[in-house]
Order: structure tokens, then C-alpha cells, then sequence
């Protein structure tokens, strides 16, 4: 489906956006592994975290819904049963390497596969270091491709550097400590999400944080874990698209309800400060473990240009290409640089970026890991190609706002991945 996005006058209101993607994924897959029954309300529905549910569903968890609140029967760490089909990951990367930090220790034979998306994202930056701990994983090019398979074997414990600072790496590594009887350490030199550290502590999990030039965490295997309640807070990526519209179209102001602003999230928002767009912390609170905020972001006619190196990366990874839209309205050059992991995502983010704004008139510089952006440039608009990638389709949603001749997105709805809504909530909060 395509969608049109067209000059926007205003934005302005408030707004609840959807709920976290990873804290929603790993409210599935961390209480599958507890004992006994945990809660999880505001679970984010959308396309990802759906094909987590039905994985866990394949793997003998017992998962249900009953207003609006989520029911799952943890089944311990080695309950799990055999599936009888190839498990499907869908779109997600996230559900993918998790879950075989979860499969690698269990007793029995699985098999996954995905997308045609997904089968070209890498997954030996997980499938590798888990055969460290002895895992048994084979697969398209010696295990970095989907499909992969999974003989559970007895694992033990491994300090792992996490040089691409990748959560998603970090938290495969530390479910599969779960199931040893070792303990498992991984080292960053740039803190990731740590959204699985917080919620095994809150589970009980034996585990230890160190943070001094590196930041470390280790786990100590074979420890019972506790069903928990959890109340998933708004996710900051999906904030990011509504606080970008306030800052670029004129006479703005939006207040973001609930938002999710951990320091290794909110990345995004502390840049858009930087640029100097006024955004403020309005009500913070904090809630299982987590800081939550109102984040309330006004228009800024005097943007600067920034830079952007790989020690910003991790805490905004998925809004990069956001920020370089938003840059088009900056004064000054924008520079991004470190950022290559966007060229393994849902698309090569990098160049659907710079392809997409060419298309749109604006005068762009591809990097080889990053982008070079001109600032105070007009939108002339056009047809761009969301590559079915939801967050390029909604990031060029935003900028149609201020296009001249309006935005064309195709595969508009590739955003029901995580954000379903999303076009209906825009049209929500624009004033024409």
C-alpha cells in the first residue's frame, strides 16, 4: 500500500505511542523461562513482537490475553518442548538471536528461518560465540544465514568482548549463561540496551554489573527465575518519529506521554538537544527497573548541524536515520559516522536513506559508514521506496510534512511491524 504525505501546517497534541518493542520481546521470551505464571500489560502489538508470541507458543509456552493483559506460564529454563515445525522468526531479529541463546542449551532439535528479509541478516555475531560455549548450530554459510538449525547440547560459560556493542548479541550470551552451570561474562566497550540485565535481575537471576571504562555482566547459570509483572512503557523509537515533526515543521509543540528514557535509549532526544531543539523531561519516574518520562519537544528554527560517531550509535542505532532527515533542516553540515550496522538491518539503512532523499531534491553524501548531510535544504517531495522497511517508511512520512509537492511512500505499511497505528496517530497530532 502506498501512502501520501502532504504539507503540514502545524503538529501539535499529545500522545501515548505504541509500547516498547525490545522490553515487549523480552517480556515474552524472559518469562517463558521463569517458573510459574508472570503478567505483562501494555504489550506492544505489532508484527515483531507477535511472531515472538507464536514462537514461544510453538516452543510449549502457554501464553494468553484477557484485557488487554498477557498471561505467560513460564515453563522453567529447560521445559521447553521440541517443535514440530521449522520455527518461523518472520521479520525479526530480535526474536531470532535471542531465542537461540534460549534453544542452544535445551535437549531437543529445532530449526529456523524468516523473511526474505531476515535470511540475509547475520546471525553468526550470535551463532558464533555460542559454539565457544559449545553449542551446536549449522546453517547457510557455516551458520551466519538463516535457516539455521539447533542441536540443544550442555553448554558452559564464556567471557565474550561484544565489540559491536549489539544487544541483541549481549542478550543471547547472557539467556544462554542461564542454562549453564558456569558463569558467562560479556565486555563492552560502549554500554547496549540493557534491558535483559535489569529484567533477570528483577527475576532473581544471578547476575553482576560492572561498569568502569567497560561495562561488564556476568551470569551465573542454573538459577530459578521468578514470574514478575510487567508494565512495557512507551517505546522511544516510536516517540522519535512525533518528537522529529515537532522540531522540523513550524510552530510545533508535542508532549509524548509514558516514554521509555533509559540512557542507553535516549540517545535520539539528548541529539535533538544538541541541535538545539528544546526537548524536555517532564515527570520522571521510574517503573520495573526503568526510567519513564513525558517528553515534551517544541519547533527550533535555529537547528545546528552535529556529529555523530560510533560511541552515539548504540544508544540510537534504529533513529540514525531519522536524525539525518531532521539534518536537512539543521544549519550547517550533519556528519554520521560509525554507524555500518545500519547497512545490516531490516534494509541497508544507509543507502535507503541517502537513495530516498535524493529522490526527494536533497543533497546528500554517502559514507561508508555513515552519511554527510547539508542542512537548511528545501523538500522538493516525490516517490520514495520504504525498501519494506518500517522505520525508512515512517521517517519519510515525517519529512513529507514539510515537502513542497507532498511524499510518496511505498510499502507504506510495512510499519505494522512496530507500529501499526502510525499514520493514524500522525493524522492525529497535524494541523493543516
Amino acid at each position: 500500500m502506498d501512502i501520501t504525505i502532504t504539507k503540514a501546517k502545524q503538529v501539535l497534541g499529545e500522545l501515548r505511542v505504541p509500547s516498547d518493542k525490545s522490553i515487549s520481546h523480552r517480556s515474552i521470551i524472559l518469562t517463558s523461562l521463569a517458573k510459574g505464571k508472570s503478567e505483562v500489560k501494555n504489550f506492544l502489538v505489532a508484527g515483531d513482537t507477535l511472531t515472538t508470541m507464536s514462537v514461544y507458543r510453538s516452543l510449549g509456552v502457554s501464553i494468553h490475553e484477557k484485557n488487554g493483559v498477557i498471561t505467560v506460564e513460564g515453563v522453567n529454563l529447560f521445559g521447553f518442548k521440541e517443535p514440530e515445525d521449522i520455527l518461523d522468526m518472520g521479520n525479526s531479529g530480535t526474536t531470532t538471536r535471542l531465542t537461540l541463546g534460549v534453544l542452544a542449551g535445551q535437549k531437543f532439535f529445532s530449526a529456523l528461518t524468516g523473511d526474505s528479509s531476515l535470511r540475509k541478516r547475520p546471525m553468526g555475531r550470535v551463532t558464533y560465540p555460542l559454539r565457544e560455549m559449545n553449542a551446536r548450530i549449522d546453517g547457510r554459510d557455516n551458520g551466519n544465514l538463516l535457516p539455521l538449525s539447533i542441536r540443544g547440547n550442555e553448554l558452559s560459560g564464556i567471557e565474550f568482548f561484544n565489540k559491536k556493542s549489539s544487544a541483541q548479541v549481549k542478550s543471547a550470551l547472557l539467556l544462554a549463561g542461564l542454562l549453564t552451570e558456569d558463569k558467562t561474562c560479556v565486555i563492552e566497550k560502549v554500554k547496549s540496551r540493557d534491558h535483559t540485565e535489569k529484567m533477570l535481575l528483577g527475576m532473581g537471576a544471578d547476575i553482576t554489573v560492572e561498569e568502569n571504562q567497560e561495562y561488564k555482566v556476568c551470569i551465573t547459570g542454573k538459577k530459578e527465575l521468578s514470574p514478575v509483572e510487567i508494565d512495557v512503557p512507551a517505546d522511544p523509537s516510536s516517540a522519535a518519529f512525533f518528537a522529529a515533526a515537532a522540531a522540523i515543521v513550524p510552530d510545533s509543540e508535542i508532549l509524548l506521554k509514558d516514554v521509555l528514557v533509559n540512557p542507553t535509549r535516549d540517545g535520539f532526544f539528548r541529539k535533538l538537544r544538541e541541535m538545539g531543539v528544546e526537548v524536555l523531561y517532564l515527570e520522571e519516574r521510574e517503573k520495573v527497573g526503568e526510567k519513564i518520562a513525558d517528553v515534551l519537544v517544541k519547533y527550533s528554527p535555529d537547528m545546528k548541524g552535529i556529529k555523530i560517531t560510533k560511541e552515539d550509535i548504540p544508544s540510537m542505532v534504529d533513529e540514525v536515520p531519522l536524525l539525518a532527515l531532521v539534518a536537512t533542516q539543521a544549519e550547517g553540515e550533519t556528519v554520521i559516522t560509525g554507524a555500518e550496522e545500519l547497512r545490516v538491518k531490516e534494509s541497508d539503512r544507509i543507502k535507503a536513506v541517502v537513495e530516498n532523499l535524493r529522490r526527494v531534491g536533497v543533497k546528500v553524501e554517502e559514507l561508508e559508514d555513515g552519511l554527510i548531510v547539508r542542512g537548511k535544504q528545501k523538500i522538493k517531495g516525490g516517490v520514495i521506496d520504504s525498501y519494506n522497511d518500517h522505520r525508512i517508511a515512517m521517517g519519510f512520512a515525517v519529512l513529507g510534512l514539510i515537502s513542497e509537492e507532498g511524499i510518496t511512500i511505498k510499502n507504506a505499511d510495512c510499519a505494522f511491524i512496530s507500529y501499526p497505528n502510525f499514520f493514524e496517530d500522525l493524522e492525529k497530532v497535524i494541523r493543516r
